[in-house]
C-alpha cells in the first residue's frame, strides 16, 4: 500500500459502521484519506465502530442503501473518488428468514450504488464487497476462481451472485475498460472467505457466538463443526481492497473485474478446529456439537483460489491461523476498559509492519 497515494483522497465507503465496514474506515483514515460513510446505525453498542468512536473522525451519514434518493444527495455532498461498497444483508440463516429484504438490500443495494456512481463526475473508482459464496458451490477440494460459475443455494449466497451479475452488466454497460476514456470510471467486485476480528457481534457468526458463550461460561453450541471454511483476519482482505482500488485508479482498465482474497491453505479449517483454537487462546472454555441434519442448507466445503491476486495484484495473505485468532481474541478481552481506537491502530500497523517485512 501507497501511503501517499491515500492522502486527501475522498473516499466513501457504505456499511461502514458494520464489522469490515469499520475496519476499512479505520485504515484509511490512517492513511490519510477523507472517509465519508453511508450506513445503518451500529448493531450494539460494543461493535467496533462505536468502540473506537470513528463517529466523530469521518463524515458520518446514517441511511438505508434501499433510499435511492438519500444515497445520491450524499454522494453530491462528499463528491467521492473512490467507493467501496459494503452495505449487506449478510448472513446466509437470516436470508431464509427474510429473503425479500435480503434480496433488496443486496440487489437493489447494489443497483442503488452502481446509479450514484454512474451519475457522479467525481467517481473514478468502485470496489463491490460481495463474498466467496457468491459462485456455485459443488463442494470441490479445490478453490473456486474468479472465471468459475457463479450461483447460490440460499437466499444470502444467491443474492450475492446476483450483486455480481448487476455489477458485470454495469462494468460492460456503462463503465467498460475498453471505452474508459469516454466514462472515466473503473469497477470490481471483490470476494473474501470467511472473516473474523475484533468488533463483530453479528449473530450466527462463530467468533461473536464464541465470545458470548466463553464471557458467560457457558459451553459454545457449534452447528456445524465439521465444514470447512476458509477462514481470516480482517485486515487480511481489507488489505486486498485497498491495494486493488490504488491498481484501479492507476490502470483503470487492467484491475477492472472479478477478484479473491482468501486464505493461505493451512487456514482452510473445520470450524471445530477453529473453535478449539479460540478456547486455547482465551485460556478455558468448552464447546458442545448441535448438528442437526434436519437444519436449513449450508455449505460444507467452500475455498477460494487466490492465484489472480498473488500474480497480478502482488497481494497474498500474511497471518497464520494462530495470530489471527490470537489478534482477535486480544479485541475482546480489551473493549470494555481499553483505548480500542489506539487497539486497532496498533493492529493495523502491525500488520503493515509484518506485511513489509514480508517483501
Amino acid at each position: 500500500m501507497d501511503q501517499n497515494f491515500w492522502q486527501g483522497k475522498k473516499v466513501l465507503i457504505t456499511g461502514h459502521t458494520g464489522f469490515k465496514g469499520s475496519w476499512l474506515t479505520l485504515w484509511l483514515k490512517m492513511l490519510g484519506a477523507e472517509v465519508a460513510g453511508y450506513a445503518l446505525e451500529p448493531l450494539t453498542s460494543n461493535d467496533n465502530f462505536v468502540a473506537t468512536a470513528l463517529e466523530s473522525n469521518i463524515k458520518h451519514q446514517i441511511g438505508d442503501i434501499r433510499n435511492f434518493d438519500r444515497l445520491q444527495e450524499f454522494f453530491h455532498a462528499v463528491c467521492p473518488e473512490i467507493v467501496f461498497h459494503l452495505a449487506a444483508q449478510p448472513l446466509v440463516r437470516e436470508s431464509y428468514n427474510t429473503p425479500k429484504e435480503t434480496y433488496d438490500i443486496n440487489v437493489g443495494g447494489t443497483v442503488n450504488l452502481l446509479e450514484c456512481c454512474r451519475k457522479s463526475d467525481s467517481v473514478k473508482v468502485i470496489v463491490n464487497i460481495t463474498t466467496d459464496k457468491c459462485y456455485e458451490n459443488r463442494e470441490w477440494v479445490w478453490g473456486y476462481r474468479e472465471n468459475d460459475r457463479l450461483g447460490g443455494y440460499d437466499p444470502y449466497s444467491s443474492s450475492k451472485a446476483c450483486s455480481e451479475l448487476v455489477t458485470e452488466g454495469y462494468r460492460k454497460s456503462f463503465f467498460n475498460p475498453d471505452f474508459f476514456a469516454t466514462h472515466g470510471k473503473s469497477l470490481a467486485s471483490a470476494r473474501a472467505g470467511n472473516v473474523f476480528g475484533g468488533g463483530d457481534w453479528q449473530a450466527d457468526r462463530i467468533f461473536p457466538d464464541c465470545i458470548r458463550a466463553l464471557e458467560k461460561g457457558e459451553a459454545i453450541i457449534v452447528r456445524s463443526p465439521q465444514a470447512i471454511r476458509p477462514w481470516q483476519h480482517v485486515l487480511e482482505p481489507l488489505s486486498g481492497y485497498i491495494q486493488l482500488a490504488e491498481k484501479m485508479y492507476n490502470n483503470p482498465a487492467e484491475y477492472a473485474g472479478g477478484w479473491n482474497f482468501g486464505p493461505q491453505d493451512s487456514s482452510f479449517l473445520p470450524v471445530g478446529s477453529l473453535v478449539d483454537g479460540i478456547v486455547k487462546a482465551w485460556g478455558e472454555g468448552s464447546w458442545s456439537d448441535h448438528s442437526n441434519p434436519d437444519a436449513l442448507h449450508e455449505a460444507n466445503v467452500l475455498k477460494l483460489d487466490i492465484s489472480k491476486a498473488k500474480s497480478l495484484l502482488g497481494w497474498s495473505p500474511l497471518w497464520n491461523i494462530d495470530k489471527a485468532i490470537a489478534e482477535t481474541v486480544a479485541w475482546y478481552r480489551q473493549y470494555h476498559t481499553g483505548d480500542m481506537y489506539k487497539l486497532c491502530c496498533n493492529q493495523i500497523i502491525d500488520y503493515m509492519s509484518d506485511k513489509s517485512k514480508s517483501r
